[in-house]
C-alpha cells in the first residue's frame, strides 16, 4: 500500500456522499422493515413447512382444510402431498410461484371466491395423483387418448381430496367441458 492509497482512504465522504449514503441506508432499513414485518404478520416461515395448518393462514382457504380434514385422504396425504410436485426444486419453485401470486392476489383483492385451481398446479396434482396411485391406474393412464381433461382423475374424483364440495362453491361448474373449481 503506497502513501497515496493511505491518504485516498482517509479522505472523509463529503456532506453530499454522507446525505446520499444517510437517504440509502434510511430506505434499505425501511424496506427490510416493512419486509420483515410483512414475512412475520403472515406467517412467512410456515410456508417453508409441509403442515397443512400453514395453509390457512390465509382465510379464503378454511374451507379447504376444513374439507380436507372429513376427506378420505386426510390421514395419508397432506396439501404438500397434492398440490407440489415431489422433487425439491420443482417443489420450492412452486411454491415461489404460488406464494407470488398469492400475495400479490390478496394484497390487491383481485381473486376469484371460491378460490380455483391453475392449469398448471391442475396438473401437479394430477401428476401426483398418478404418481401416488400409479399401482393402480399406469396401464389405464397410459392407454388413454383424447383431450387432457377427459382423463383427469379429479373429474370422477372431485371429492377424494377435499370431501364434498359443500362450503367450496357447490356443485362442479362445466364450461365446454372444463372443470372450473376443483
Amino acid at each position: 500500500m503506497t502513501a497515496q492509497d493511505i491518504n485516498a482512504a482517509s479522505i472523509p465522504p463529503s456532506p453530499r456522499q454522507r446525505r446520499t449514503l444517510t437517504l440509502l441506508a434510511c430506505i434499505l432499513g425501511v424496506l427490510l422493515g416493512i419486509g420483515g414485518y410483512t414475512f412475520r404478520y403472515a406467517e412467512g416461515l410456515s410456508y417453508f413447512s409441509a403442515n397443512p395448518a400453514a395453509c390457512v393462514n390465509c382465510h379464503i382457504m378454511r374451507p379447504q382444510y376444513d374439507s380436507w380434514q372429513k376427506s378420505s385422504h386426510h390421514s395419508v396425504a397432506t396439501c404438500v402431498d397434492c398440490h407440489l410436485p415431489h422433487d425439491p426444486v420443482g417443489k420450492y419453485m412452486a411454491k415461489a410461484d404460488n406464494g407470488y401470486h398469492h400475495s400479490k392476489a390478496f394484497t390487491l383483492q383481485n381473486f376469484h371466491e371460491p378460490i380455483q385451481i391453475t392449469e398448471g398446479n391442475a396438473q401437479i396434482l394430477e401428476a401426483n395423483c398418478v404418481a401416488c396411485h400409479s399401482a393402480i391406474v399406469d396401464e389405464m393412464v397410459e392407454g388413454m387418448s383424447g383431450r387432457l381433461n377427459d382423463m383427469r382423475c379429479v373429474k370422477c374424483h372431485a371429492g377424494v381430496g377435499h370431501g364434498d364440495a359443500v362450503g367450496l362453491g357447490g356443485p362442479a361448474r362445466f364450461k365446454n367441458e372444463e372443470r372450473l373449481d376443483l
